[in-house]
């Protein structure tokens, strides 16, 4: 997988665009600012806006193509991240570090995504949100119909609301759902797709 993203990434051009996701972007404005986390962050465009923002931004990803894009970003923007890669379990932050993290478009290989997603819950102060969004199973219909609307094509790295109760299970449900929703994010998220949409606290 780090051989193709680096080749995707590795192109001039951003591949989900330089603008952050809108979930992303609409709920995060509303939050107190303080430190701030985005697994699988790709070229960086969500971690960039969060530090325009005055969050304290840490990120990580397995593309060093990745880390490069998104070094460049935040320097257009003259903001700092901290942005370090490697594979998931190699990468090390302290329990209870942040008071946001931020999973957007975060696909773990199916064998391994509840593993990750709990390890990360634990990195999460009380009372820290979780704000999520990603393809739900019913994507690969969409995806079938176009493919420019992007995404997994293995059914068992996509999310069901059933799994993500599970995996947070100690969190309060601020919001959770399934959703139809039309995207326009850079090359490869283009066309309606069928997300899951989740914020929790952490108790």
């Amino acid at each position: 997988m780090k051989e193709i993203w680096d080749e995707r990434y590795g192109k001039a051009e951003y591949a989900y665009g330089e603008e952050p996701n809108r979930y992303l972007e609409e709920h995060l404005q509303t939050m107190p600012v303080g430190n701030i986390l985005f697994p699988a962050e790709g070229e960086g465009r969500n971690a960039v806006f969060a530090a325009r923002l005055g969050w304290k931004v840490s990120a990580f990803d397995q593309s060093i193509a990745g880390q490069a894009k998104a070094l460049a970003l935040a320097a257009k923007h003259q903001v700092t991240i901290d942005y370090e890669v490697g594979e998931f379990q190699d990468i090390k932050y302290q329990p209870e570090q942040f008071d946001v993290i931020a999973l957007i478009y975060a696909h773990f290989p199916a064998d391994k995504k509840a593993e990750y997603n709990q390890q990360l819950a634990k990195y999460l102060k009380p009372g820290g949100t979780i704000l999520f969004e990603a393809f739900s199973k019913r994507h690969l219909e969409y995806n079938s119909v176009n493919p420019k609307v992007g995404g997994p094509k293995e059914e068992g790295m996509l999310f069901s609301i059933e799994e993500l109760k599970t995996y947070f299970h100690d969190f309060d449900i601020i919001e959770l759902k399934e959703e139809e929703i039309e995207l326009h994010e850079g090359i490869y998220h283009n066309g309606k797709g069928s997300v899951i949409r989740f914020i929790g606290k952490k108790k």
